[in-house]
């Protein structure tokens, strides 16, 4: 983070944790000018620091109470199996995540449900029609002890 100093950390973390502040509120707490923040906001955001703002939602109120992990491991390791896989996740928008690893399988997916039963439509319709998919292993949450994504900056 070389490009960046405290001022613009602090930015930063306000904004992880307010997405919604006002320039005037943010100034106040970095102390600074609206007109010096606003200039630097934009310059994080043109930088990429800054990706985009959104709300965060209650799963459980939208029928998605019940998160799950699985662990995905494909019948073949091939640029062109990998390629068609990465679409069709891309595609599915019941995958809230999905990432390629290094060890005994080759993704970790994420997605909500509303319970078992949703789970299960979910892996017969979704999951495993994925393109490549030889073997899954699933991972029911029973409580969510921390769920950030909130970056540490200091």
């Amino acid at each position: 983070m070389p490009d960046l100093d405290r001022i613009d950390l602090r930015i930063l973390d306000v904004l992880q944790r307010d997405g919604r502040i006002t320039n005037l509120k943010l100034a106040e707490a970095v102390a600074l000018s609206p007109t010096a923040v606003l200039a630097r906001v934009q310059r994080l955001t043109r930088e990429g620091y800054i990706l985009g703002y959104e709300a965060r939602l209650n799963p459980a109120k939208l029928g998605g109470g019940l998160l799950v992990f699985v662990e995905v491991l494909l019948d073949r390791t091939t640029p062109n199996v990998f390629e068609q896989f990465k679409a069709a996740v891309q595609a599915s928008p019941q995958v809230l995540e999905c990432h390629m690893v290094a060890g005994g399988f080759d993704y970790l997916v994420k997605t909500r449900v509303a319970d078992m039963a949703d789970y299960r439509r979910f892996a017969g319709d979704v999951l495993w029609q994925l393109p490549g998919v030889r073997e899954t292993r699933t991972y029911a949450v029973m409580e969510e002890v921390k769920n950030t994504h909130h970056l540490p900056l200091f």
